[in-house]
């Protein structure tokens, strides 16, 4: 074998480990090369060297094939080491699979069609190029690489010694060591996304993969208004906060940078009549996929598991929605977030749904999602004031507002607008800061400024908020749906989030300061639970105190 084709035999081999061994480029969505043996690539050269010696050739469709397969193990080490690293969780096909395309059509939808054709086709071109790469490196192999290593003796000491640093690996035998010289292997990602599709769709898994009967069941079974009772008719305004992660308090720079705005945050509730008390809790996703943190609270289920959330979608499971309409509530979701049919919103089975098209925001868009969460609430109040009319009174409400604004990449930061009548116009900000907002900057390498600055945005109209007259009283529970994603928490960061209690009732808040919230706006450890236990404890703090039992 001459020397050159000596050179791109060795290429190709290094080619094909390097595919399955990358590694992420953090904080970035990219990858680099990583010199660790792939476990799936020692599999495929020994597998490589049995044919040949025992048929000598490999088909040029049997080469296809394996390209093709080898392609789809790339793109699943791709998934598999960078959604962990940027969302704090494994890949999983069953729900990515259904978000993934929402976030491109969301992301797409204002480019011209010309910019969405030429994405698409340049993918396209890559993963053909990629399948050409990779075919081209196996047809080396076998024509090459390995006829030279079934006649070389030489070489098989360090084939040898592959093999059993990756059976060692993949044993467990010496971590510590092999660590250094293997990487993890990608088909058990595939394994494990096939054991969680066949749950999905496979009869008689859901009940199974559902925990048994709640409190909240055991609550619709008794008195929804009794459980209810301790709120006295008041409407409750359940905000989930979006990105609102235990790093606003805890991270070295996000941290102190955002305390004197909670200070200011903390004195216009005492303004507005209110007190407050805080815990955290452990949030059920990290970085994305707020849904499951969602329904995990209004059904009182850890949904952790992105499958169980899905599975739920497809019971008739009670949740606090159904509790408070139950109870004689209106029950309202305002979901800013959506532009598009919502198909589970079936589901929450809300009284009136209102989303970006009902709210038909006018002013300058704000990142993908447009419509900032000041907005979203003036507009709503506007549109269904909580007071009835002079002749009917209205029922009390539960609101139910996921908001967006907040949102990776946490920019462009919107100005408060102290003057919420002027939201409703279609210059709600000015020429000026409507100029800065169209030629804000993004800085995906470092968002953690934006990150500050759209929480101390988000402290302010929610201290703002508690200053308009409120024609009927509420209860509000503030909770952060996830941390933020590990390129501004850091790597490693944990799952909690904190919540808030505001009420002008201080009976109601001792209730909840029993249950372990701290009074004031600053959470302490230990961390409550998850957000499912967090529904056990609200439930406790909102049911009608029993007789000679303030907390039953």
């Amino acid at each position: 074998m001459t020397r050159s084709r000596a050179a791109l035999a060795l290429l190709a081999l290094v080619l094909l480990n390097t595919a399955l061994s990358l590694r992420n480029w953090w904080p970035t969505p990219g990858v680099l090369p990583d010199h660790r043996l792939s476990p799936e690539f020692v599999a495929l050269w020994l597998l490589l060297l049995g044919w040949v010696a025992w048929r000598g050739r490999v088909s040029a469709r049997a080469l296809t094939a394996l390209a093709a397969g080898y392609l789809l193990l790339l793109l699943g080490r791709y998934a598999d080491v960078v959604v962990p690293s940027l969302f704090g969780r494994p890949v999983n096909l069953y729900w990515d699979g259904q978000q993934i395309p929402r976030f491109l059509w969301v992301t797409a939808r204002d480019q011209p069609g010309w910019v969405s054709a030429a994405a698409a086709v340049g993918v396209l071109l890559l993963l053909a190029a990629l399948f050409a790469l990779l075919r081209w490196a196996l047809e080396r192999v076998v024509d090459d690489a390995a006829p030279y290593a079934l006649r070389a003796r030489w070489t098989w000491l360090p084939i040898g010694l592959a093999t059993v640093a990756v059976v060692a690996h993949l044993a467990g035998w010496a971590p510590g060591l092999t660590w250094h010289l293997v990487t993890h292997p990608i088909t058990p990602t595939y394994a494990r996304q096939a054991v969680l599709l066949s749950t999905a769709f496979l009869p008689g898994r859901i009940d199974a993969a559902l925990p048994p009967a709640t409190v909240l069941e055991a609550a619709m079974r008794a008195s929804p208004a009794q459980a209810l009772g301790a709120l006295r008719g008041r409407d409750f305004k359940l905000l989930f906060l979006e990105s609102y992660g235990a790093m606003a308090y805890e991270h070295p720079r996000a941290g102190p940078q955002l305390a004197a705005a909670r200070a200011r945050l903390a004195a216009d509730i005492a303004a507005s009549g209110r007190v407050v008390a805080s815990a955290y809790v452990r949030a059920a996703t990290f970085a994305g996929a707020s849904e499951l943190s969602h329904l995990t609270l209004l059904s009182g289920i850890d949904l952790s598991d992105p499958l169980r959330h899905d599975l739920l979608l497809t019971t008739q499971r009670p949740t606090l929605v159904s509790l408070f309409r139950r109870a004689g509530y209106q029950t309202v979701g305002l979901y800013p977030a959506l532009s598009w049919d919502w198909a589970e919103r079936s589901f929450y089975g809300f009284d009136l749904f209102l989303d970006a098209r009902d709210l038909q925001y006018a002013g300058p868009a704000l990142g993908y999602w447009k419509v900032p969460d000041q907005f979203s609430l003036a507009r709503f109040d506007q549109l269904h004031p909580a007071a009835g009319s002079a002749s009917t009174a209205a029922p009390p409400r539960l609101l139910f507002f996921p908001t967006i604004t907040s949102h990776l990449p946490f920019g462009p930061v919107p100005p408060y607008q102290p003057d919420w009548a002027r939201l409703l116009t279609p210059d709600p900000y000015g020429p000026a800061e409507t100029e800065r907002l169209r030629n804000a900057y993004v800085d995906w390498l470092d968002m953690l400024p934006n990150y500050v600055g759209m929480f101390d945005y988000t402290y302010r109209w929610l201290g703002g908020y508690l200053q308009l007259p409120e024609p009927r009283e509420s209860v509000m529970l503030w909770v952060g749906d996830h941390q933020p994603a590990a390129s501004v928490s850091g790597e490693g960061a944990n799952w909690d989030v904190p919540v808030h209690i505001v009420t002008r009732d201080a009976g109601l808040l001792a209730r909840f300061v029993a249950l372990g919230f701290k009074p004031g706006l600053d959470p302490a450890r230990p961390v409550l639970g998850g957000l499912h236990d967090l529904t056990a404890l609200l439930l406790k703090a909102l049911a009608a105190p029993a007789p000679g039992n303030e907390l039953p």
